[in-house]
C-alpha cells in the first residue's frame, strides 16, 4: 500500500507587494528583479496572518477538497515557525477540529514539502494513519532583512495543502519512489545564523544583546547556491524517474519548487523538458519555500491546466542543503483558485 494523493488546497495573504513598491526603499529596479528572478510580485502576511493561520485555511480546502471531515495525523512542513516551541501542527489540527491525533511540525526549508510528502507516506506505509492532512506553511518574509536588496525581493508567504490516503500504488494520485538527499558540509550556504541553541550558548547567556542584527535575519550566498540547486534537482529529479520507471518523455508537467526561474528552467533543460511542460507561477508569488510545490500544483489544477492522467514530477532544492524528487500520476480532483 502506499500514499495517494485526494484533496489540494492552498491560501495566499491578501497583501501584494509589487517589485515596484520594493525598489521605493531597496536599491534596485522591477527590471532588475524580473531578469534575475522571473518574480513581478508576492505575498506578504500582515496583521492576523500567521504561519498557523495560513495552514488552517489551506488545510480546511484540502480537506473540502478531499470531501472528508477527519484525518489520522496532521504534518505541517515550515521553516518560520510562530514560536520555537511548541510546533504549529497540534494547534492546526486544533483549530480544525481534527480532536487529539498525531500532529507535528518538520523543518527542510525549501525542501519541506517533498520531505513532508515522503513523511506523511511513511506514516501511512507502517499503517500508523489510514489519512494524514499534510500542510506546507511560510510566513518567511518576516525572517528576511527588508533593508537587503539581495533576499527581500525573492521571498513571498502563503501555503499549501493535500490530504494523502492509504491505497494501491497503480492508484490515479498514488505518489511514486521518492529520491530524497543532503549535505550539511554547505549549511551555512542559506541560514540563519541567529536564534538557535548555538548562538544563545555562545552568548553566555545575554539572549540579543551580543548578536549582530544582520544574523537575526537570512544570508545566502546565491552563486554556489544556484549551482547546488540545479546539479542536486538534476540528480534527483532523474533518479525519481528511474525509480519509477519512467522517462523524461512521459513526463507531462515538471512541477519544480519555485526559487528562482533560472534554476527551474536549467532544470528543466538538464532533464531534456520543453518549456511547455515546466509549471511556473514565480512571478506571482515568489519564494514561498515549503509552500511552493503544492501552490502550484493547485494553482495548475485550478485553472484546467493540469489534468487528471497526465504525469507529474516533482522536485524541490533547499537550505540544509536537501533536496528531493518523486513522481504522480495526477487524479480527479477538485481545487479551488486562490486569486
Amino acid at each position: 500500500m502506499t500514499a495517494v494523493l485526494m484533496g489540494i488546497g492552498s491560501f495566499l495573504p491578501p497583501v501584494t507587494v509589487t517589485n515596484d513598491d520594493l525598489s521605493r526603499t531597496l536599491d534596485t529596479t522591477d527590471e532588475w528583479i524580473r531578469t534575475r528572478t522571473g518574480i513581478r510580485e508576492r505575498r506578504f502576511v500582515s496583521e492576523g496572518i500567521s504561519t498557523g493561520s495560513m495552514a488552517v485555511t489551506a488545510g480546511e480546502r484540502a480537506l473540502r477538497s478531499a470531501d472528508v471531515s477527519g484525518v489520522d495525523a496532521v504534518v505541517v512542513a515550515t521553516t518560520s515557525p510562530e514560536r520555537l516551541c511548541p510546533a504549529v501542527a497540534p494547534e492546526v489540527a486544533s483549530r480544525l477540529g481534527l480532536g487529539p491525533l498525531a500532529a507535528f511540525d518538520l523543518t527542510s526549508a525549501c525542501s519541506g514539502f517533498l520531505y513532508g510528502l515522503a513523511t506523511a507516506s511513511g506514516l501511512i506505509a507502517a499503517g500508523t494513519a489510514d489519512t494524514v492532512l499534510f500542510i506546507g506553511s511560510e510566513a518567511f518574509t518576516t525572517l528576511v532583512d527588508p533593508a537587503d536588496r539581495t533576499t527581500a525581493p525573492i521571498f513571498g508567504d502563503g501555503a499549501g495543502a493535500v490530504v494523502l490516503r492509504r491505497g494501491e500504488p497503480d492508484a490515479p494520485g498514488a505518489l511514486g519512489p521518492f529520491d530524497l538527499g543532503s549535505d550539511g558540509a554547505l549549511a551555512d550556504l542559506l541560514a540563519i545564523p541567529a536564534g538557535g541553541a548555538r548562538q544563545r550558548s555562545a552568548d553566555g547567556g545575554l539572549g540579543h544583546a551580543t548578536v549582530p542584527t544582520g544574523d537575526w535575519y537570512l544570508r545566502m550566498a546565491g552563486r554556489p547556491l544556484y549551482t547546488q540547486a540545479v546539479e542536486r534537482m538534476t540528480q534527483s529529479a532523474q533518479a525519481a524517474l528511474k525509480r519509477a520507471e519512467w522517462s523524461a518523455a512521459d513526463v507531462d508537467w515538471f512541477v519544480g519548487h519555485q526559487a528562482n526561474i533560472r534554476i527551474v528552467r536549467a532544470v528543466a533543460e538538464e532533464l531534456e523538458l520543453p518549456g511547455e511542460r515546466v509549471a511556473v507561477n514565480i512571478d506571482r508569488v515568489g519564494n514561498t519555500l515549503a509552500a511552493s510545490v503544492p501552490l502550484l500544483l493547485n494553482d495548475y489544477a485550478a485553472r484546467g491546466d493540469l489534468k487528471a492522467g497526465q504525469r507529474v514530477l516533482l522536485s524541490a532544492f533547499g537550505a540544509g542543503l536537501s533536496w528531493g524528487s518523486t513522481t504522480l500520476v495526477w487524479p480527479e480532483i477538485r481545487a479551488e483558485s486562490v486569486d
